[in-house]
């Protein structure tokens, strides 16, 4: 809709009040359309013809395009403006017309009271933003002699307009003046109307209604205008290098320091500036700008200091007047709050129905600039005072995220990091539980190079039990199951390599095989000894798949060499020294024994290696570490998921949607219910059959923490005797334990299970017996499970 002149005529109404309402819609609507014709419509004429005509640098003059852009804005805000008083004016006619069908409550300032009221507030925040930056004074600029004609055309719509004075004031005079004078007959009118109305009249409530929002209007309107004008007389103090980083149409200043004098330590700035959106400290040629949103306030322990607190500064105002610093606390205090609601306060700032104190526990973006691991990242999510703490999203330029939860500005909890690699679209990611900003408890982590670990953590680094597998297609396809400390395979673990058609059973130290070892081959050959950086060294056990026993030296591809002595399947015996010739096999001198008696038919034991060298309790300590803490720690809900582990997207997923990362982990179908429950569960079956029913359900449930550890005990099992370099003499090992230890042993391990968790933690750690035994008994249960 157009402006255009109000309908003009002689209308009866129902009171005076609303016949006075109704001349003085009829006034403002022609107030507007006069503005526009006469402001607006050459405002935005010169400043479009400014803009087409200009060339070379000054085309790209940012601020005539800014000036262009308000104006054109307010011009908007005008017309919508003009459009509700048409409304208006149609329901106060209509109500004239029909006054016994249309009833009081039809009028729009009283059905509609808020919707005019927002129209009214987007008007004021147009017209104090040109206010602040100077709009008008720099749209008229260029036509002064025009606008100083148009003087008494002004007069029209202003009263008490001078002909002194600048062309820039007098239109802020005539922007300004009709609205405030029409507000104010709003409050007036509306109070009076109020009065005629019975106490019991059903509009009385609308009426009073729109009497206290058009006298709230009449206070924003005066504190706005007062901090425009404030704004503006700001910018002309400062440098043109800080008027370009500082100055902004909506920015608003609050408080000066020049005004109210304040010492900001240990910053030592000169001059301090709170706006309605940042905070900043001049020193020198330096600016320290704060979002209000990452500021909290903490009061001082007498009345002449407070504190704030941001995410990367800690500083003290302090003054001698004490009254100076109330006022700045206060103010900096609604500021914020002001400023966390994303909506100026109304009617004036502190004022409102929320809360005027600032919560601690808050959500925010901020870009880290100090030195360290953060430094150049954004994190966006939940803050408590000045830190990273609850869910969050860290972003790295060069391309790492990490989303999950925080605690005191560190990762802390579980989260998910992508790092990108050198290559295109490679990434490795980690999905992992985290301790002080550091990996810790359970994770699994997908590398560029296909290779997955699964396992735990500790300070950043593989520590404890974990799994590390490449891809098939890798060029040397490994898997090793066993210990890690501090990065590094160590302790007892195995290793497939299957380019090689090896596995190795040992210790390792420092990432390399290390100490006692079994080596078994695709070809049916087994070897025991010991190994050094990788190396094997002094005398070994070879055991060939015909069941032929070398005790002595040999070298890497484990050829006999040197002294030795061999044990052949029917018993005999040859002692001497052997050698390879090339081309010519195995040379062998010494002494062949062949008294002994040949072995007994009916017997199917094989002989067997690795017997002793690897006690049951001792092979899987990290296993056994991380369900022994759990369980005496009482069984905690906060490592509950850093020992059973969890699901989340694979890494695939994650790198599509990396802009959108999120942590969010599904929760398996059996559930498990409380860990209380599941012990005491496990305390009222004592009985062997009982018992063994419990460790079935438990085997069937990923979150019982009983299962867990059967389940790894399962895999370490696995590991050691199945898969493509299994072999009888070696994998025979396992079968005594699954017939006779399952009966004997099996359930007593379960019943070590309860009493570990749930008798008092003096009496678990001066038990150290109890804990072997269990580790021993419940492995024999894991081995007991089919491979």
């Amino acid at each position: 809709m157009g402006f255009s002149r109000p309908e003009s005529g002689t209308l009866a109404m129902c009171s005076p009040e609303e016949a006075a309402l109704l001349r003085l819609e009829e006034v403002f609507s022609a107030t507007l359309a006069r503005i526009n014709s006469l402001v607006f419509q050459p405002l935005l004429e010169a400043g479009e013809l400014r803009l087409s005509s200009e060339k070379g640098p000054e085309a790209s003059d940012p601020w005539g395009r800014e000036c262009l852009q308000l104006l054109q804005q307010l011009h908007s805000s005008s017309q919508q403006l003009w459009d509700v008083t048409e409304e208006s004016l149609h329901s106060l006619r209509e109500r004239l017309r029909r006054p016994e069908a249309v009833g009081l409550e039809s009028l729009l300032l009283l059905q509609s009271a808020d919707r005019v009221l927002q129209v009214h507030l987007e008007y004021i925040e147009s017209y104090t933003c040109c206010v602040a930056v100077q709009a008008f004074q720099k749209a008229v600029k260029r036509r002064s002699e025009y606008w100083r004609g148009q003087r008494k055309a002004l007069r029209q719509v202003l009263s008490g307009l001078s002909s002194e004075g600048s062309v820039g004031t007098a239109l802020l005079q005539a922007l300004r003046q009709p609205l405030a004078h029409h507000v104010q007959q709003y409050v007036l009118l509306l109070l009076s109307l109020g009065d005629t109305v019975g106490e019991c009249h059903p509009t009385r409530e609308l009426v009073i209604h729109a009497a206290s929002l058009f006298g709230d209007l009449q206070s924003f309107m005066r504190q706005e205008l007062d901090q425009a004008t404030a704004t503006q007389a700001l910018w002309p103090t400062l440098s043109s290098r800080l008027r370009d980083v500082l100055c902004t149409p909506a920015r608003r200043l609050l408080q000066d320091s020049q005004d109210v004098p304040v010492t900001v330590t240990p910053l030592r700035a000169e001059r301090v500036l709170l706006f309605d959106d940042a905070l900043v400290l001049l020193q020198g040629h330096n600016i320290h700008t704060f979002d209000l949103k990452l500021v909290w306030v903490e009061p001082g322990q007498d009345r002449c200091t407070f504190h704030l607190l941001t995410p990367e500064e800690e500083f003290s105002f302090c003054s001698k007047d004490p009254q100076g610093l109330v006022v700045w606390q206060w103010k900096v205090t609604q500021a914020v709050c002001q400023a966390l609601r994303g909506k100026k306060d109304f009617p004036v700032l502190g004022a409102g129905l929320e809360s005027s104190e600032p919560p601690t526990c808050r959500c925010g973006a901020y870009t880290f600039r100090a030195e360290g691991r953060f430094c150049q990242a954004t994190y966006e999510g939940e803050w408590y005072w000045g830190r990273p703490h609850g869910k969050g999203t860290l972003k790295w330029p060069d391309g790492r995220n990490h989303v999950g939860d925080f605690c005191q500005g560190l990762e802390h909890g579980f989260g998910i990091r992508l790092v990108p690699q050198a290559s295109e679209d490679k990434f490795d990611c980690y999905k992992c539980h985290w301790r002080e900003g550091s990996m810790c408890g359970y994770g699994i982590c997908e590398y560029s190079t296909s290779e997955v670990y699964k396992g735990y953590f500790q300070e950043g680094l593989r520590h404890g039990f974990g799994v590390l597998e490449s891809a098939p297609q890798a060029p040397r396809p490994l898997r090793y199951t066993g210990h890690w400390e501090r990065g590094q395979r160590s302790g007892y673990g195995v290793e497939e390599d299957s380019d090689r058609g090896e596995r190795y059973i040992g210790m390792w130290q420092a990432d390399q095989r290390h100490g006692p070892g079994v080596m078994v081959t695709q070809a049916g050959v087994c070897y025991q000894g010991t190994f050094q950086a990788d190396k094997m060294v002094g005398p070994g056990i070879l055991l060939s798949d015909d069941d032929s026993l070398y005790e002595g030296t040999f070298t890497r591809d484990l050829t006999l060499v040197g002294k030795g002595k061999v044990t052949f399947p029917n018993g005999f015996t040859l002692e001497g020294s052997f050698g390879s010739v090339s081309g010519r096999g195995l040379h062998t001198q010494g002494v062949l024994d062949t008294a002994a008696l040949p072995p007994d038919p009916s017997s199917t034991c094989k002989r067997q290696l690795g017997q002793g060298v690897f006690p049951v309790e001792s092979r899987w300590q990290g296993v056994y570490g991380a369900f022994r803490d759990f369980v005496r720690a009482g069984c905690p809900g906060d490592l509950r998921e850093a020992l059973l582990g969890f699901h989340v997207q694979s890494s695939r997923e994650l790198r599509k949607s990396q802009e959108y990362l999120c942590c969010e982990r599904t929760c398996p179908e059996d559930q498990a219910g409380r860990m209380e429950d599941l012990l005491e569960e496990l305390l009222q079956h004592r009985e062997p059959e009982a018992l063994q029913q419990c460790l079935r359900k438990a085997l069937s449930n990923s979150l019982h923490p009983l299962g867990k550890l059967l389940r790894t005990l399962m895999l370490t099992f696995q590991a050691t005797y199945a898969g493509a370099c299994c072999r009888l003499h070696y994998s025979a090992r396992a079968r005594p334990q699954r017939r006779t230890k399952m009966q004997r042993q099996g359930t007593c391990g379960c019943t070590a299970w309860c009493s570990l968790s749930c008798c008092p933690a003096s009496t678990r750690s001066s038990s150290p017996s109890t804990c072997c035994f269990m580790r021993e008994r419940t492995a024999s249960t894991a081995r007991a499970s089919p491979t």
